[in-house]
């Protein structure tokens, strides 16, 4: 395991120098700015759509009034995410830059919002069209957002910009510097605009889905989702965030496929998307990123080892709701070798297993988005619709956790208690023993592990003869005679 393990960490400064990328690091930024919007708007999704499980549909009229705010939310979620991956490309940008001389970010996030809609809206009568303006534009946002605030770097590093004199007020001057980087961004977007639509009579939007279709069929694959998740899972496993480097790539198709199924249900269609928010959130990561759940239930349960069931029954909680750092650090679950398979396999199994019940026994998949920190069983029930099928999926994936963990789990937890046994010292604090014909008091003792021999216990004692203190060390595994003491005044 170690000849696997020890060259993954050598590559661990490379990882984290791709975790750091200003354009993955925008990415990421840029959409978790915007989760707000997804958040809120699946709020009416639910009340929408939910009662129809129970055989209750709203009229016409009042679906129409439900929807409304998840329409004009969720409807210019791309509008949203170029502007803010715009803001945090400019804060990176700004990092090397000048300190008197800074992109200013209002200006570079306006002006990707409006080469965003050249690139993706068509013009109507009296308007244009929204159709891209959703998940959809998503790819072309991050694209607006790179392509802005490079040309407002080069613009404003090179200052050409408008000057204007030391006597005209700060943000006025600012409005001035803007023009210039502001006009260019526009100008080259309209004209690749023109020439894009010219060569094959679709908008820029369009043209990328077209290109990236393929990409994302194969994501949703079984190879596909193997090779995403475990790679996430990897890179956690060496002390790594691995969302900071797969979810940039991944994130439109998340949010994509999501539209795409809650679509297909509203028209009365298979769901059969596998690769979105709700399955990475309460599938993929079920407990957090390895799937995690089960494993640390079954340390605070199960495990013989008095370490291990404090960690777990210490951790349960916050895994409950995802959120699983004290527990992959405390056990530790990162970069020990005894969970590096189960680690690693568990989140692909999951969403193998989901994907079966999408494809074989037409389970719809995720139609609603969740809070990341919703329990995941309760995640699952809701975000596919509340119905049999992801009841008895979920079942089934306690389950398969449970029987691909357990003998990793009895591995380290024989291990942890034959430590535990080994390591065991019996005196505390303030008892009284015999130690080489003489009475002493324990004032305070330590357990010592070097890095290299054997463990041992410093003791500090006080003689109770001669009122001497003592630091002397001990094998954890000495035994000492008590000594009883007998106090009489005189």
């Amino acid at each position: 395991m170690d000849a696997i393990i020890k060259p993954i960490e050598k590559m661990k400064p490379f990882f984290d120098k791709v975790a750091r990328n200003k354009y993955l690091k925008a990415i990421k930024d840029g959409f978790i700015s915007s989760m707000p919007i997804i958040l809120f708007s699946s709020i009416f999704l639910l009340i929408a759509y939910v009662p129809n499980v129970f055989g209750f549909y709203w009229s016409k009229e009042i679906e129409t009034i439900i929807m409304k705010p998840y329409n004009y939310s969720m409807g210019i979620l791309a509008i949203a995410v170029a502007a803010t991956t715009t803001k945090h490309f400019t804060d990176t940008l700004n990092r090397e830059m000048p300190a008197n001389n800074q992109i200013n970010s209002i200006s570079t996030m306006i002006c990707a919002i409006c080469g965003f809609l050249i690139l993706s809206s068509d013009a109507l009568e009296g308007g244009f069209a929204s159709e891209f303006m959703g998940s959809k534009g998503l790819l072309t946002a991050f694209m607006t957002a790179f392509v802005v605030g490079g040309i407002y770097k080069f613009c404003i590093k090179r200052n050409i910009t408008i000057k204007m004199p030391e006597q005209v007020p700060p943000n006025l001057s600012q409005t001035f510097k803007d023009v210039i980087p502001f006009a260019f961004s526009m100008i080259i977007i309209w004209l690749f605009d023109y020439l894009f639509r010219m060569a094959t009579g679709i908008c820029f939007a369009k043209g990328v889905i077209q290109v990236f279709q393929p990409l994302f069929s194969a994501a949703d694959g079984y190879v596909g989702l193997a090779l995403i998740y475990g790679a996430m899972s990897l890179f956690w496993f060496i002390g790594v965030h691995g969302p900071s480097i797969v979810e940039p790539a991944i994130s439109a198709a998340l949010v994509l496929n999501m539209s795409t199924n809650l679509a297909a249900v509203q028209a009365g269609q298979h769901a059969d998307k596998v690769l979105t928010l709700g399955a990475q959130y309460f599938v993929v990561c079920l407990g957090g990123t390895g799937a995690t759940l089960v494993i640390c239930l079954m340390f605070a349960f199960l495990a013989k080892s008095k370490e291990l069931k404090a960690i777990g029954k210490a951790s349960s909680i916050p895994v409950l709701f995802n959120v699983n750092e004290p527990f992959l650090f405390g056990a530790p679950i990162v970069l020990n070798p005894v969970f590096f398979v189960p680690f690693i396999f568990a989140p692909i199994a999951n969403v193998w297993l989901f994907k079966i019940f999408v494809d074989v026994f037409n389970m719809d998949g995720f139609i609603y988005t969740l809070p990341w920190t919703t329990p995941g069983p309760l995640g699952i029930i809701l975000g596919c619709g509340i119905k049999l099928l992801p009841v008895i999926f979920l079942v089934i994936v306690l389950v398969m956790d449970f029987v691909i963990y357990y003998p990793f789990f009895k591995v380290y937890d024989n291990q942890k208690l034959e430590e535990e046994k080994n390591n065991h010292f019996e005196v505390k604090e303030d008892d009284s023993v015999e130690v080489d014909g003489k009475v002493c008091q324990v004032i305070d003792f330590m357990h010592v592990k070097p890095g290299k021999g054997a463990a041992f216990v410093r003791v500090k004692m006080k003689n109770i003869i001669d009122g001497g203190v003592v630091e002397t060390t001990f094998r954890p595994t000495e035994t000492f005679e008590q000594a009883h003491i007998e106090r009489k005044k005189m």
